[in-house]
């Protein structure tokens, strides 16, 4: 039998990639999608991608949920928590929004604000262990999508002790969908088109993830919009631990840390990432490099920020916790 599956916030960028994911997955079924402003809309006229998916949007109501054997909860940040509170002990949930991925609390009201709804279990199975952690688990808070194209580069690098966990510096640009869909006057094609413009500069949310997942003790962080829809590319830096690191030593531990990872590549000598070759895939493309003028150590990864970065890592722990094929309903490949 299918697994029956609920979307809430399929109205967003996220959840009607979450919707397209699923509908080409062999055993999973989309029974309910919810939205708040767009309720009651068929699912065609809200993702014209999806007019062959015969679902009418509902309102955001657990009752609706409950009726699932697994929710995926898109909804934006801080909303995930009391939603999720209302669903059934028995129903599997991933959380793509914020509110279950930080230990500490003091950092979630810090760089969110309000009151720390709880950890989950951590949705990145990349990381060492971390796969039968989310196996074992109902409830899983997905990634943020600069948290995980920023963690892939850089925790192999901490944990082969080849930099300085105090002293990281990443840059990552993030097409407009990582935004969301509300309008926005910066959002605006007219704004967009031809322009690179930093935010929340020195004071980022993911900053608190990815220090958490990596291992990382001091990151400065600078994310930049992009004038593209989709899409992360993260320069990844770092000071070495030791003056005879070079770039082969360091594509080595990328290359051995991910060597049986079906969604992380690491690129041949040479090649560089590119967010077009990851658009519509669940894959991270990293190459690596040390800097002849400053020694530092440098890995740049592209993703694409609606699959890995959002609704395919969402399925990938989905299938994991359900006992299924890790890779079941993922693209691996990109659409250029």
């Amino acid at each position: 039998m299918s697994i029956k599956a609920a979307v809430a916030g399929a109205s967003g960028y996220a959840g009607g990639e979450l919707l397209r994911l699923l509908a080409g997955h062999p055993d999973i079924d989309v029974v309910a999608a919810t939205a708040h402003s767009q309720a009651g809309q068929p699912l065609g006229r809200v993702h014209p991608q999806l007019a062959a998916l015969d679902l009418i949007l509902s309102e955001t109501d657990p009752a609706t949920l409950s009726g699932a054997d697994l929710v995926f909860l898109a909804l934006p940040h801080g909303q995930s928590a009391a939603v999720a509170a209302q669903l059934p002990a028995g129903v599997k949930v991933v959380d793509l929004g914020a509110d279950h991925r930080l230990i500490d609390g003091t950092q979630w009201a810090k760089y969110y604000g309000g009151e720390h709804a709880g950890t989950w279990t951590y949705g990145l199975p990349e990381l060492p262990g971390q796969r039968v952690h989310i196996a074992n688990s109902d409830r899983v808070a997905a990634t943020g999508c600069y948290a995980v194209a920023t963690t892939l580069a850089l925790a192999p690098l901490i944990a082969a002790d080849l930099i300085e966990p105090a002293d990281v510096v990443v840059v990552a640009a993030s097409g407009t969908t990582g935004a969301g869909k509300a309008p926005k006057a910066h959002l605006l094609g007219s704004e967009v088109m031809s322009d690179l413009s930093p935010y929340k500069v020195g004071a980022h949310q993911h900053v608190p993830e990815i220090k958490q997942a990596t291992g990382a003790r001091s990151l400065s962080f600078t994310p930049v919009l992009a004038p593209m829809p989709r899409g992360i590319l993260a320069t990844v830096t770092g000071r070495p631990t030791s003056c005879d690191i070079t770039g082969a030593v360091v594509r080595e531990v990328l290359a051995d840390a991910y060597a049986n990872e079906p969604f992380v590549h690491v690129l041949a000598d040479g090649q560089q990432p590119h967010t077009s070759a990851t658009l519509g895939s669940n894959s991270c493309h990293l190459q690596a490099a040390v800097d002849v003028d400053s020694g530092r150590v440098i890995v740049v990864s592209a993703i694409d920020n609606l699959g890995k970065g959002a609704a395919g890592q969402a399925v990938q722990c989905a299938n994991l916790m359900l006992g299924l094929t890790e890779t079941a309903g993922l693209p691996i490949y990109g659409t250029r």
